[in-house]
């Protein structure tokens, strides 16, 4: 069982220190939403954005979308190989069962996150999608992996069929994932670090590579 987690991921409400920001404000009127009910979107809350600490990779849902669509319609997943977890920047864990069914397009995937932090799970009853606050450290512990890789772009440099080979020789391995626009981890991550190629990927691509070159080493 391959375990993926996509961390760090800039994925949040709005925060309280811009909630009266007008780039906010309108935005979630004209969605018909309070402002603390809306995520934090850099194509539409940029202008906000700018005051926040951290601001120039905050508002990214749409890098947790891309993942998660790959991720999700894989055929690893599809198997039963595959377990995809989603860790925000403000140390929340999502939850993610292999059956669920992501929406394509961007504006309901957002529309759902939106409902996932308001009522911790979605649909309720199913809890296909569920948010508990947790470091990465303790989902790490939880998992209790055999293996751990980072994918960092000063890590070990190796092929990704390589690293597919390793991750499908252990039982219960872990990939970690930013998901975050660029920089580092903003948090210490002391498990072994690795790079697929010399020059930086989108996390999406990551995921793509990693799934793939897994599933050419299971049985």
């Amino acid at each position: 069982m391959l375990h993926l987690v996509i961390a760090e991921a800039e994925l949040e409400l709005v925060p309280k220190a811009i909630l009266d920001h007008p780039a906010v404000v309108n935005h979630a009127r004209r969605r018909g939403k309070r402002p603390d009910e809306i995520l934090l979107d850099s194509t539409y809350h940029h202008a906000a954005i700018k005051k926040l600490p951290d601001g120039e990779r905050r508002g990214r849902p749409d890098i947790v979308h891309i993942c998660l669509l790959n991720a999700l319609e894989s055929i690893a997943n599809k198997e039963g190989l595959l377990r995809v977890y989603v860790h925000t920047r403000n140390d929340e864990v999502i939850y993610i069962k292999p059956e669920t069914r992501i929406p394509r397009n961007y504006n309901r995937f957002v529309g759902l996150m939106e409902s996932l932090f308001k009522n911790r799970a979605v649909p309720r009853d199913l809890e296909l999608l569920r948010i508990e606050e947790k470091s990465l450290g303790e989902l790490v512990e939880e998992i209790k992996p055999d293996g751990i890789f980072v994918m960092h772009e000063e890590g070990e440099l190796i092929k990704p069929k390589d690293l597919g080979k390793m991750l499908g020789e252990l039982e219960n391995p872990l990939v970690i994932v930013g998901g975050f626009p660029h920089g580092d981890f903003r948090s210490e991550v002391p498990w072994k670090k690795i790079s697929i190629y010399e020059a930086p990927l989108m996390a999406w691509t990551i995921v793509n590579e990693i799934i793939t070159n897994f599933e050419h080493w299971v049985p």
